[in-house]
């Protein structure tokens, strides 16, 4: 698996990150979404196995490929599976030339100066290693922007980019997630001090240093030009962040150069109970309005 080929894809080719990612606390109402409630399961492994029957549909489906998917990422409980006798991650690469992530976060920890930083991670650098081995090439950890604080934005971005490097030394190129909460009282303010402090972040980098980025999509048109034109960004991304799959889109096409990164917004109208047929083509028409929005 080339590093350089898949860096590349990442860097030049049109398409969108898939996130299929929601983790424990997530999952249910993403099941719940797709049409499968909670009698479905009756503990946490049979959980996980029916969400990986979901999202083995999704990248199984015809019209799921590297043709307009760029990455997906995965929760760990995925990597460690397998998809039609491959590694998730293998099959992925190998058979839809999907660049394949991994959410390494722990989640958030409570707010402090409007902002969510994220849980302590001791045992990060074991599972870099796993992840390197399982032909992972990327990451992704969030933390959440509530109020136009400049305390706190300075505290999420810092860690961000402090675990950033740590995740670059390990071979990964990091997605670094400061989530601005679509809901923030004076979020074009937020997103304005957010970001000056990743452009003073990016600008400390070593040239060697790649990472990306995962935005809300603000509210200043072209507020990130500057971050998507770092030499150190191989690609900035947009998180769909509650806005509706339309509105989502909307916003997006009017960011040159920033592409989607969606989760809830690209499973959208699936749901457990469709035909295959009826599935891969809401899936088709999902997938093609987001690679549509991207390719602004």
């Amino acid at each position: 698996m080339s590093n350089a080929e898949q860096l590349q894809k990442i860097k030049t080719a049109p398409g969108f990150i898939a996130a299929l990612d929601q983790s424990g606390g997530s999952t249910p109402k993403a099941l719940g979404l797709y049409g499968v409630t909670p009698d479905a399961w009756s503990n946490d492994e049979e959980m996980f196995d029916v969400v990986h029957a979901m999202r083995t549909r999704i990248m199984t489906s015809p019209s799921f490929g590297g043709d307009r998917i760029l990455g997906a990422i995965l929760f760990e409980n995925t990597m460690d599976r397998e998809v039609e006798g491959q590694s998730t991650a293998g099959y992925l690469w190998n058979v839809k030339n999907v660049v394949p992530f991994l959410k390494v976060d722990k989640g958030l920890a409570d707010v402090v100066d409007g902002a969510q930083v994220m849980k302590p991670m001791p045992d990060l650098d074991a599972l870099l290693a796993k992840a390197r081995a399982a032909g992972i090439f990327g990451t992704k950890m969030r933390s959440v922007v509530k109020e136009a604080n400049a305390a706190g934005i300075k505290a999420v971005v810092g860690q961000q980019f402090d675990i950033g490097r740590q995740i670059v030394a390990a071979g990964l190129v990091p997605i670094i997630e400061p989530e601005v909460d679509i809901h923030c009282p004076d979020k074009a303010a937020a997103e304005d001090m957010l970001h000056a402090e990743i452009m003073a972040q990016l600008n400390s980098l070593n040239a060697d240093e790649i990472v990306m980025l995962k935005l809300t999509l603000p509210e200043k048109d072209g507020l990130y030009a500057d971050c998507i034109a770092h030499p150190n960004v191989a690609r900035v991304v947009a998180l769909s962040g509650g806005y509706s799959r339309d509105e989502a889109n909307d916003r997006l096409s009017r960011q040159h150069g920033m592409v989607a990164s969606f989760s809830r917004a690209l499973s959208e109208g699936l749901s457990a109970q469709q035909s295959d047929e009826e599935f891969d083509a809401t899936l088709d028409a999902s997938i093609g309005s987001i690679a549509a929005a991207s390719a602004t």
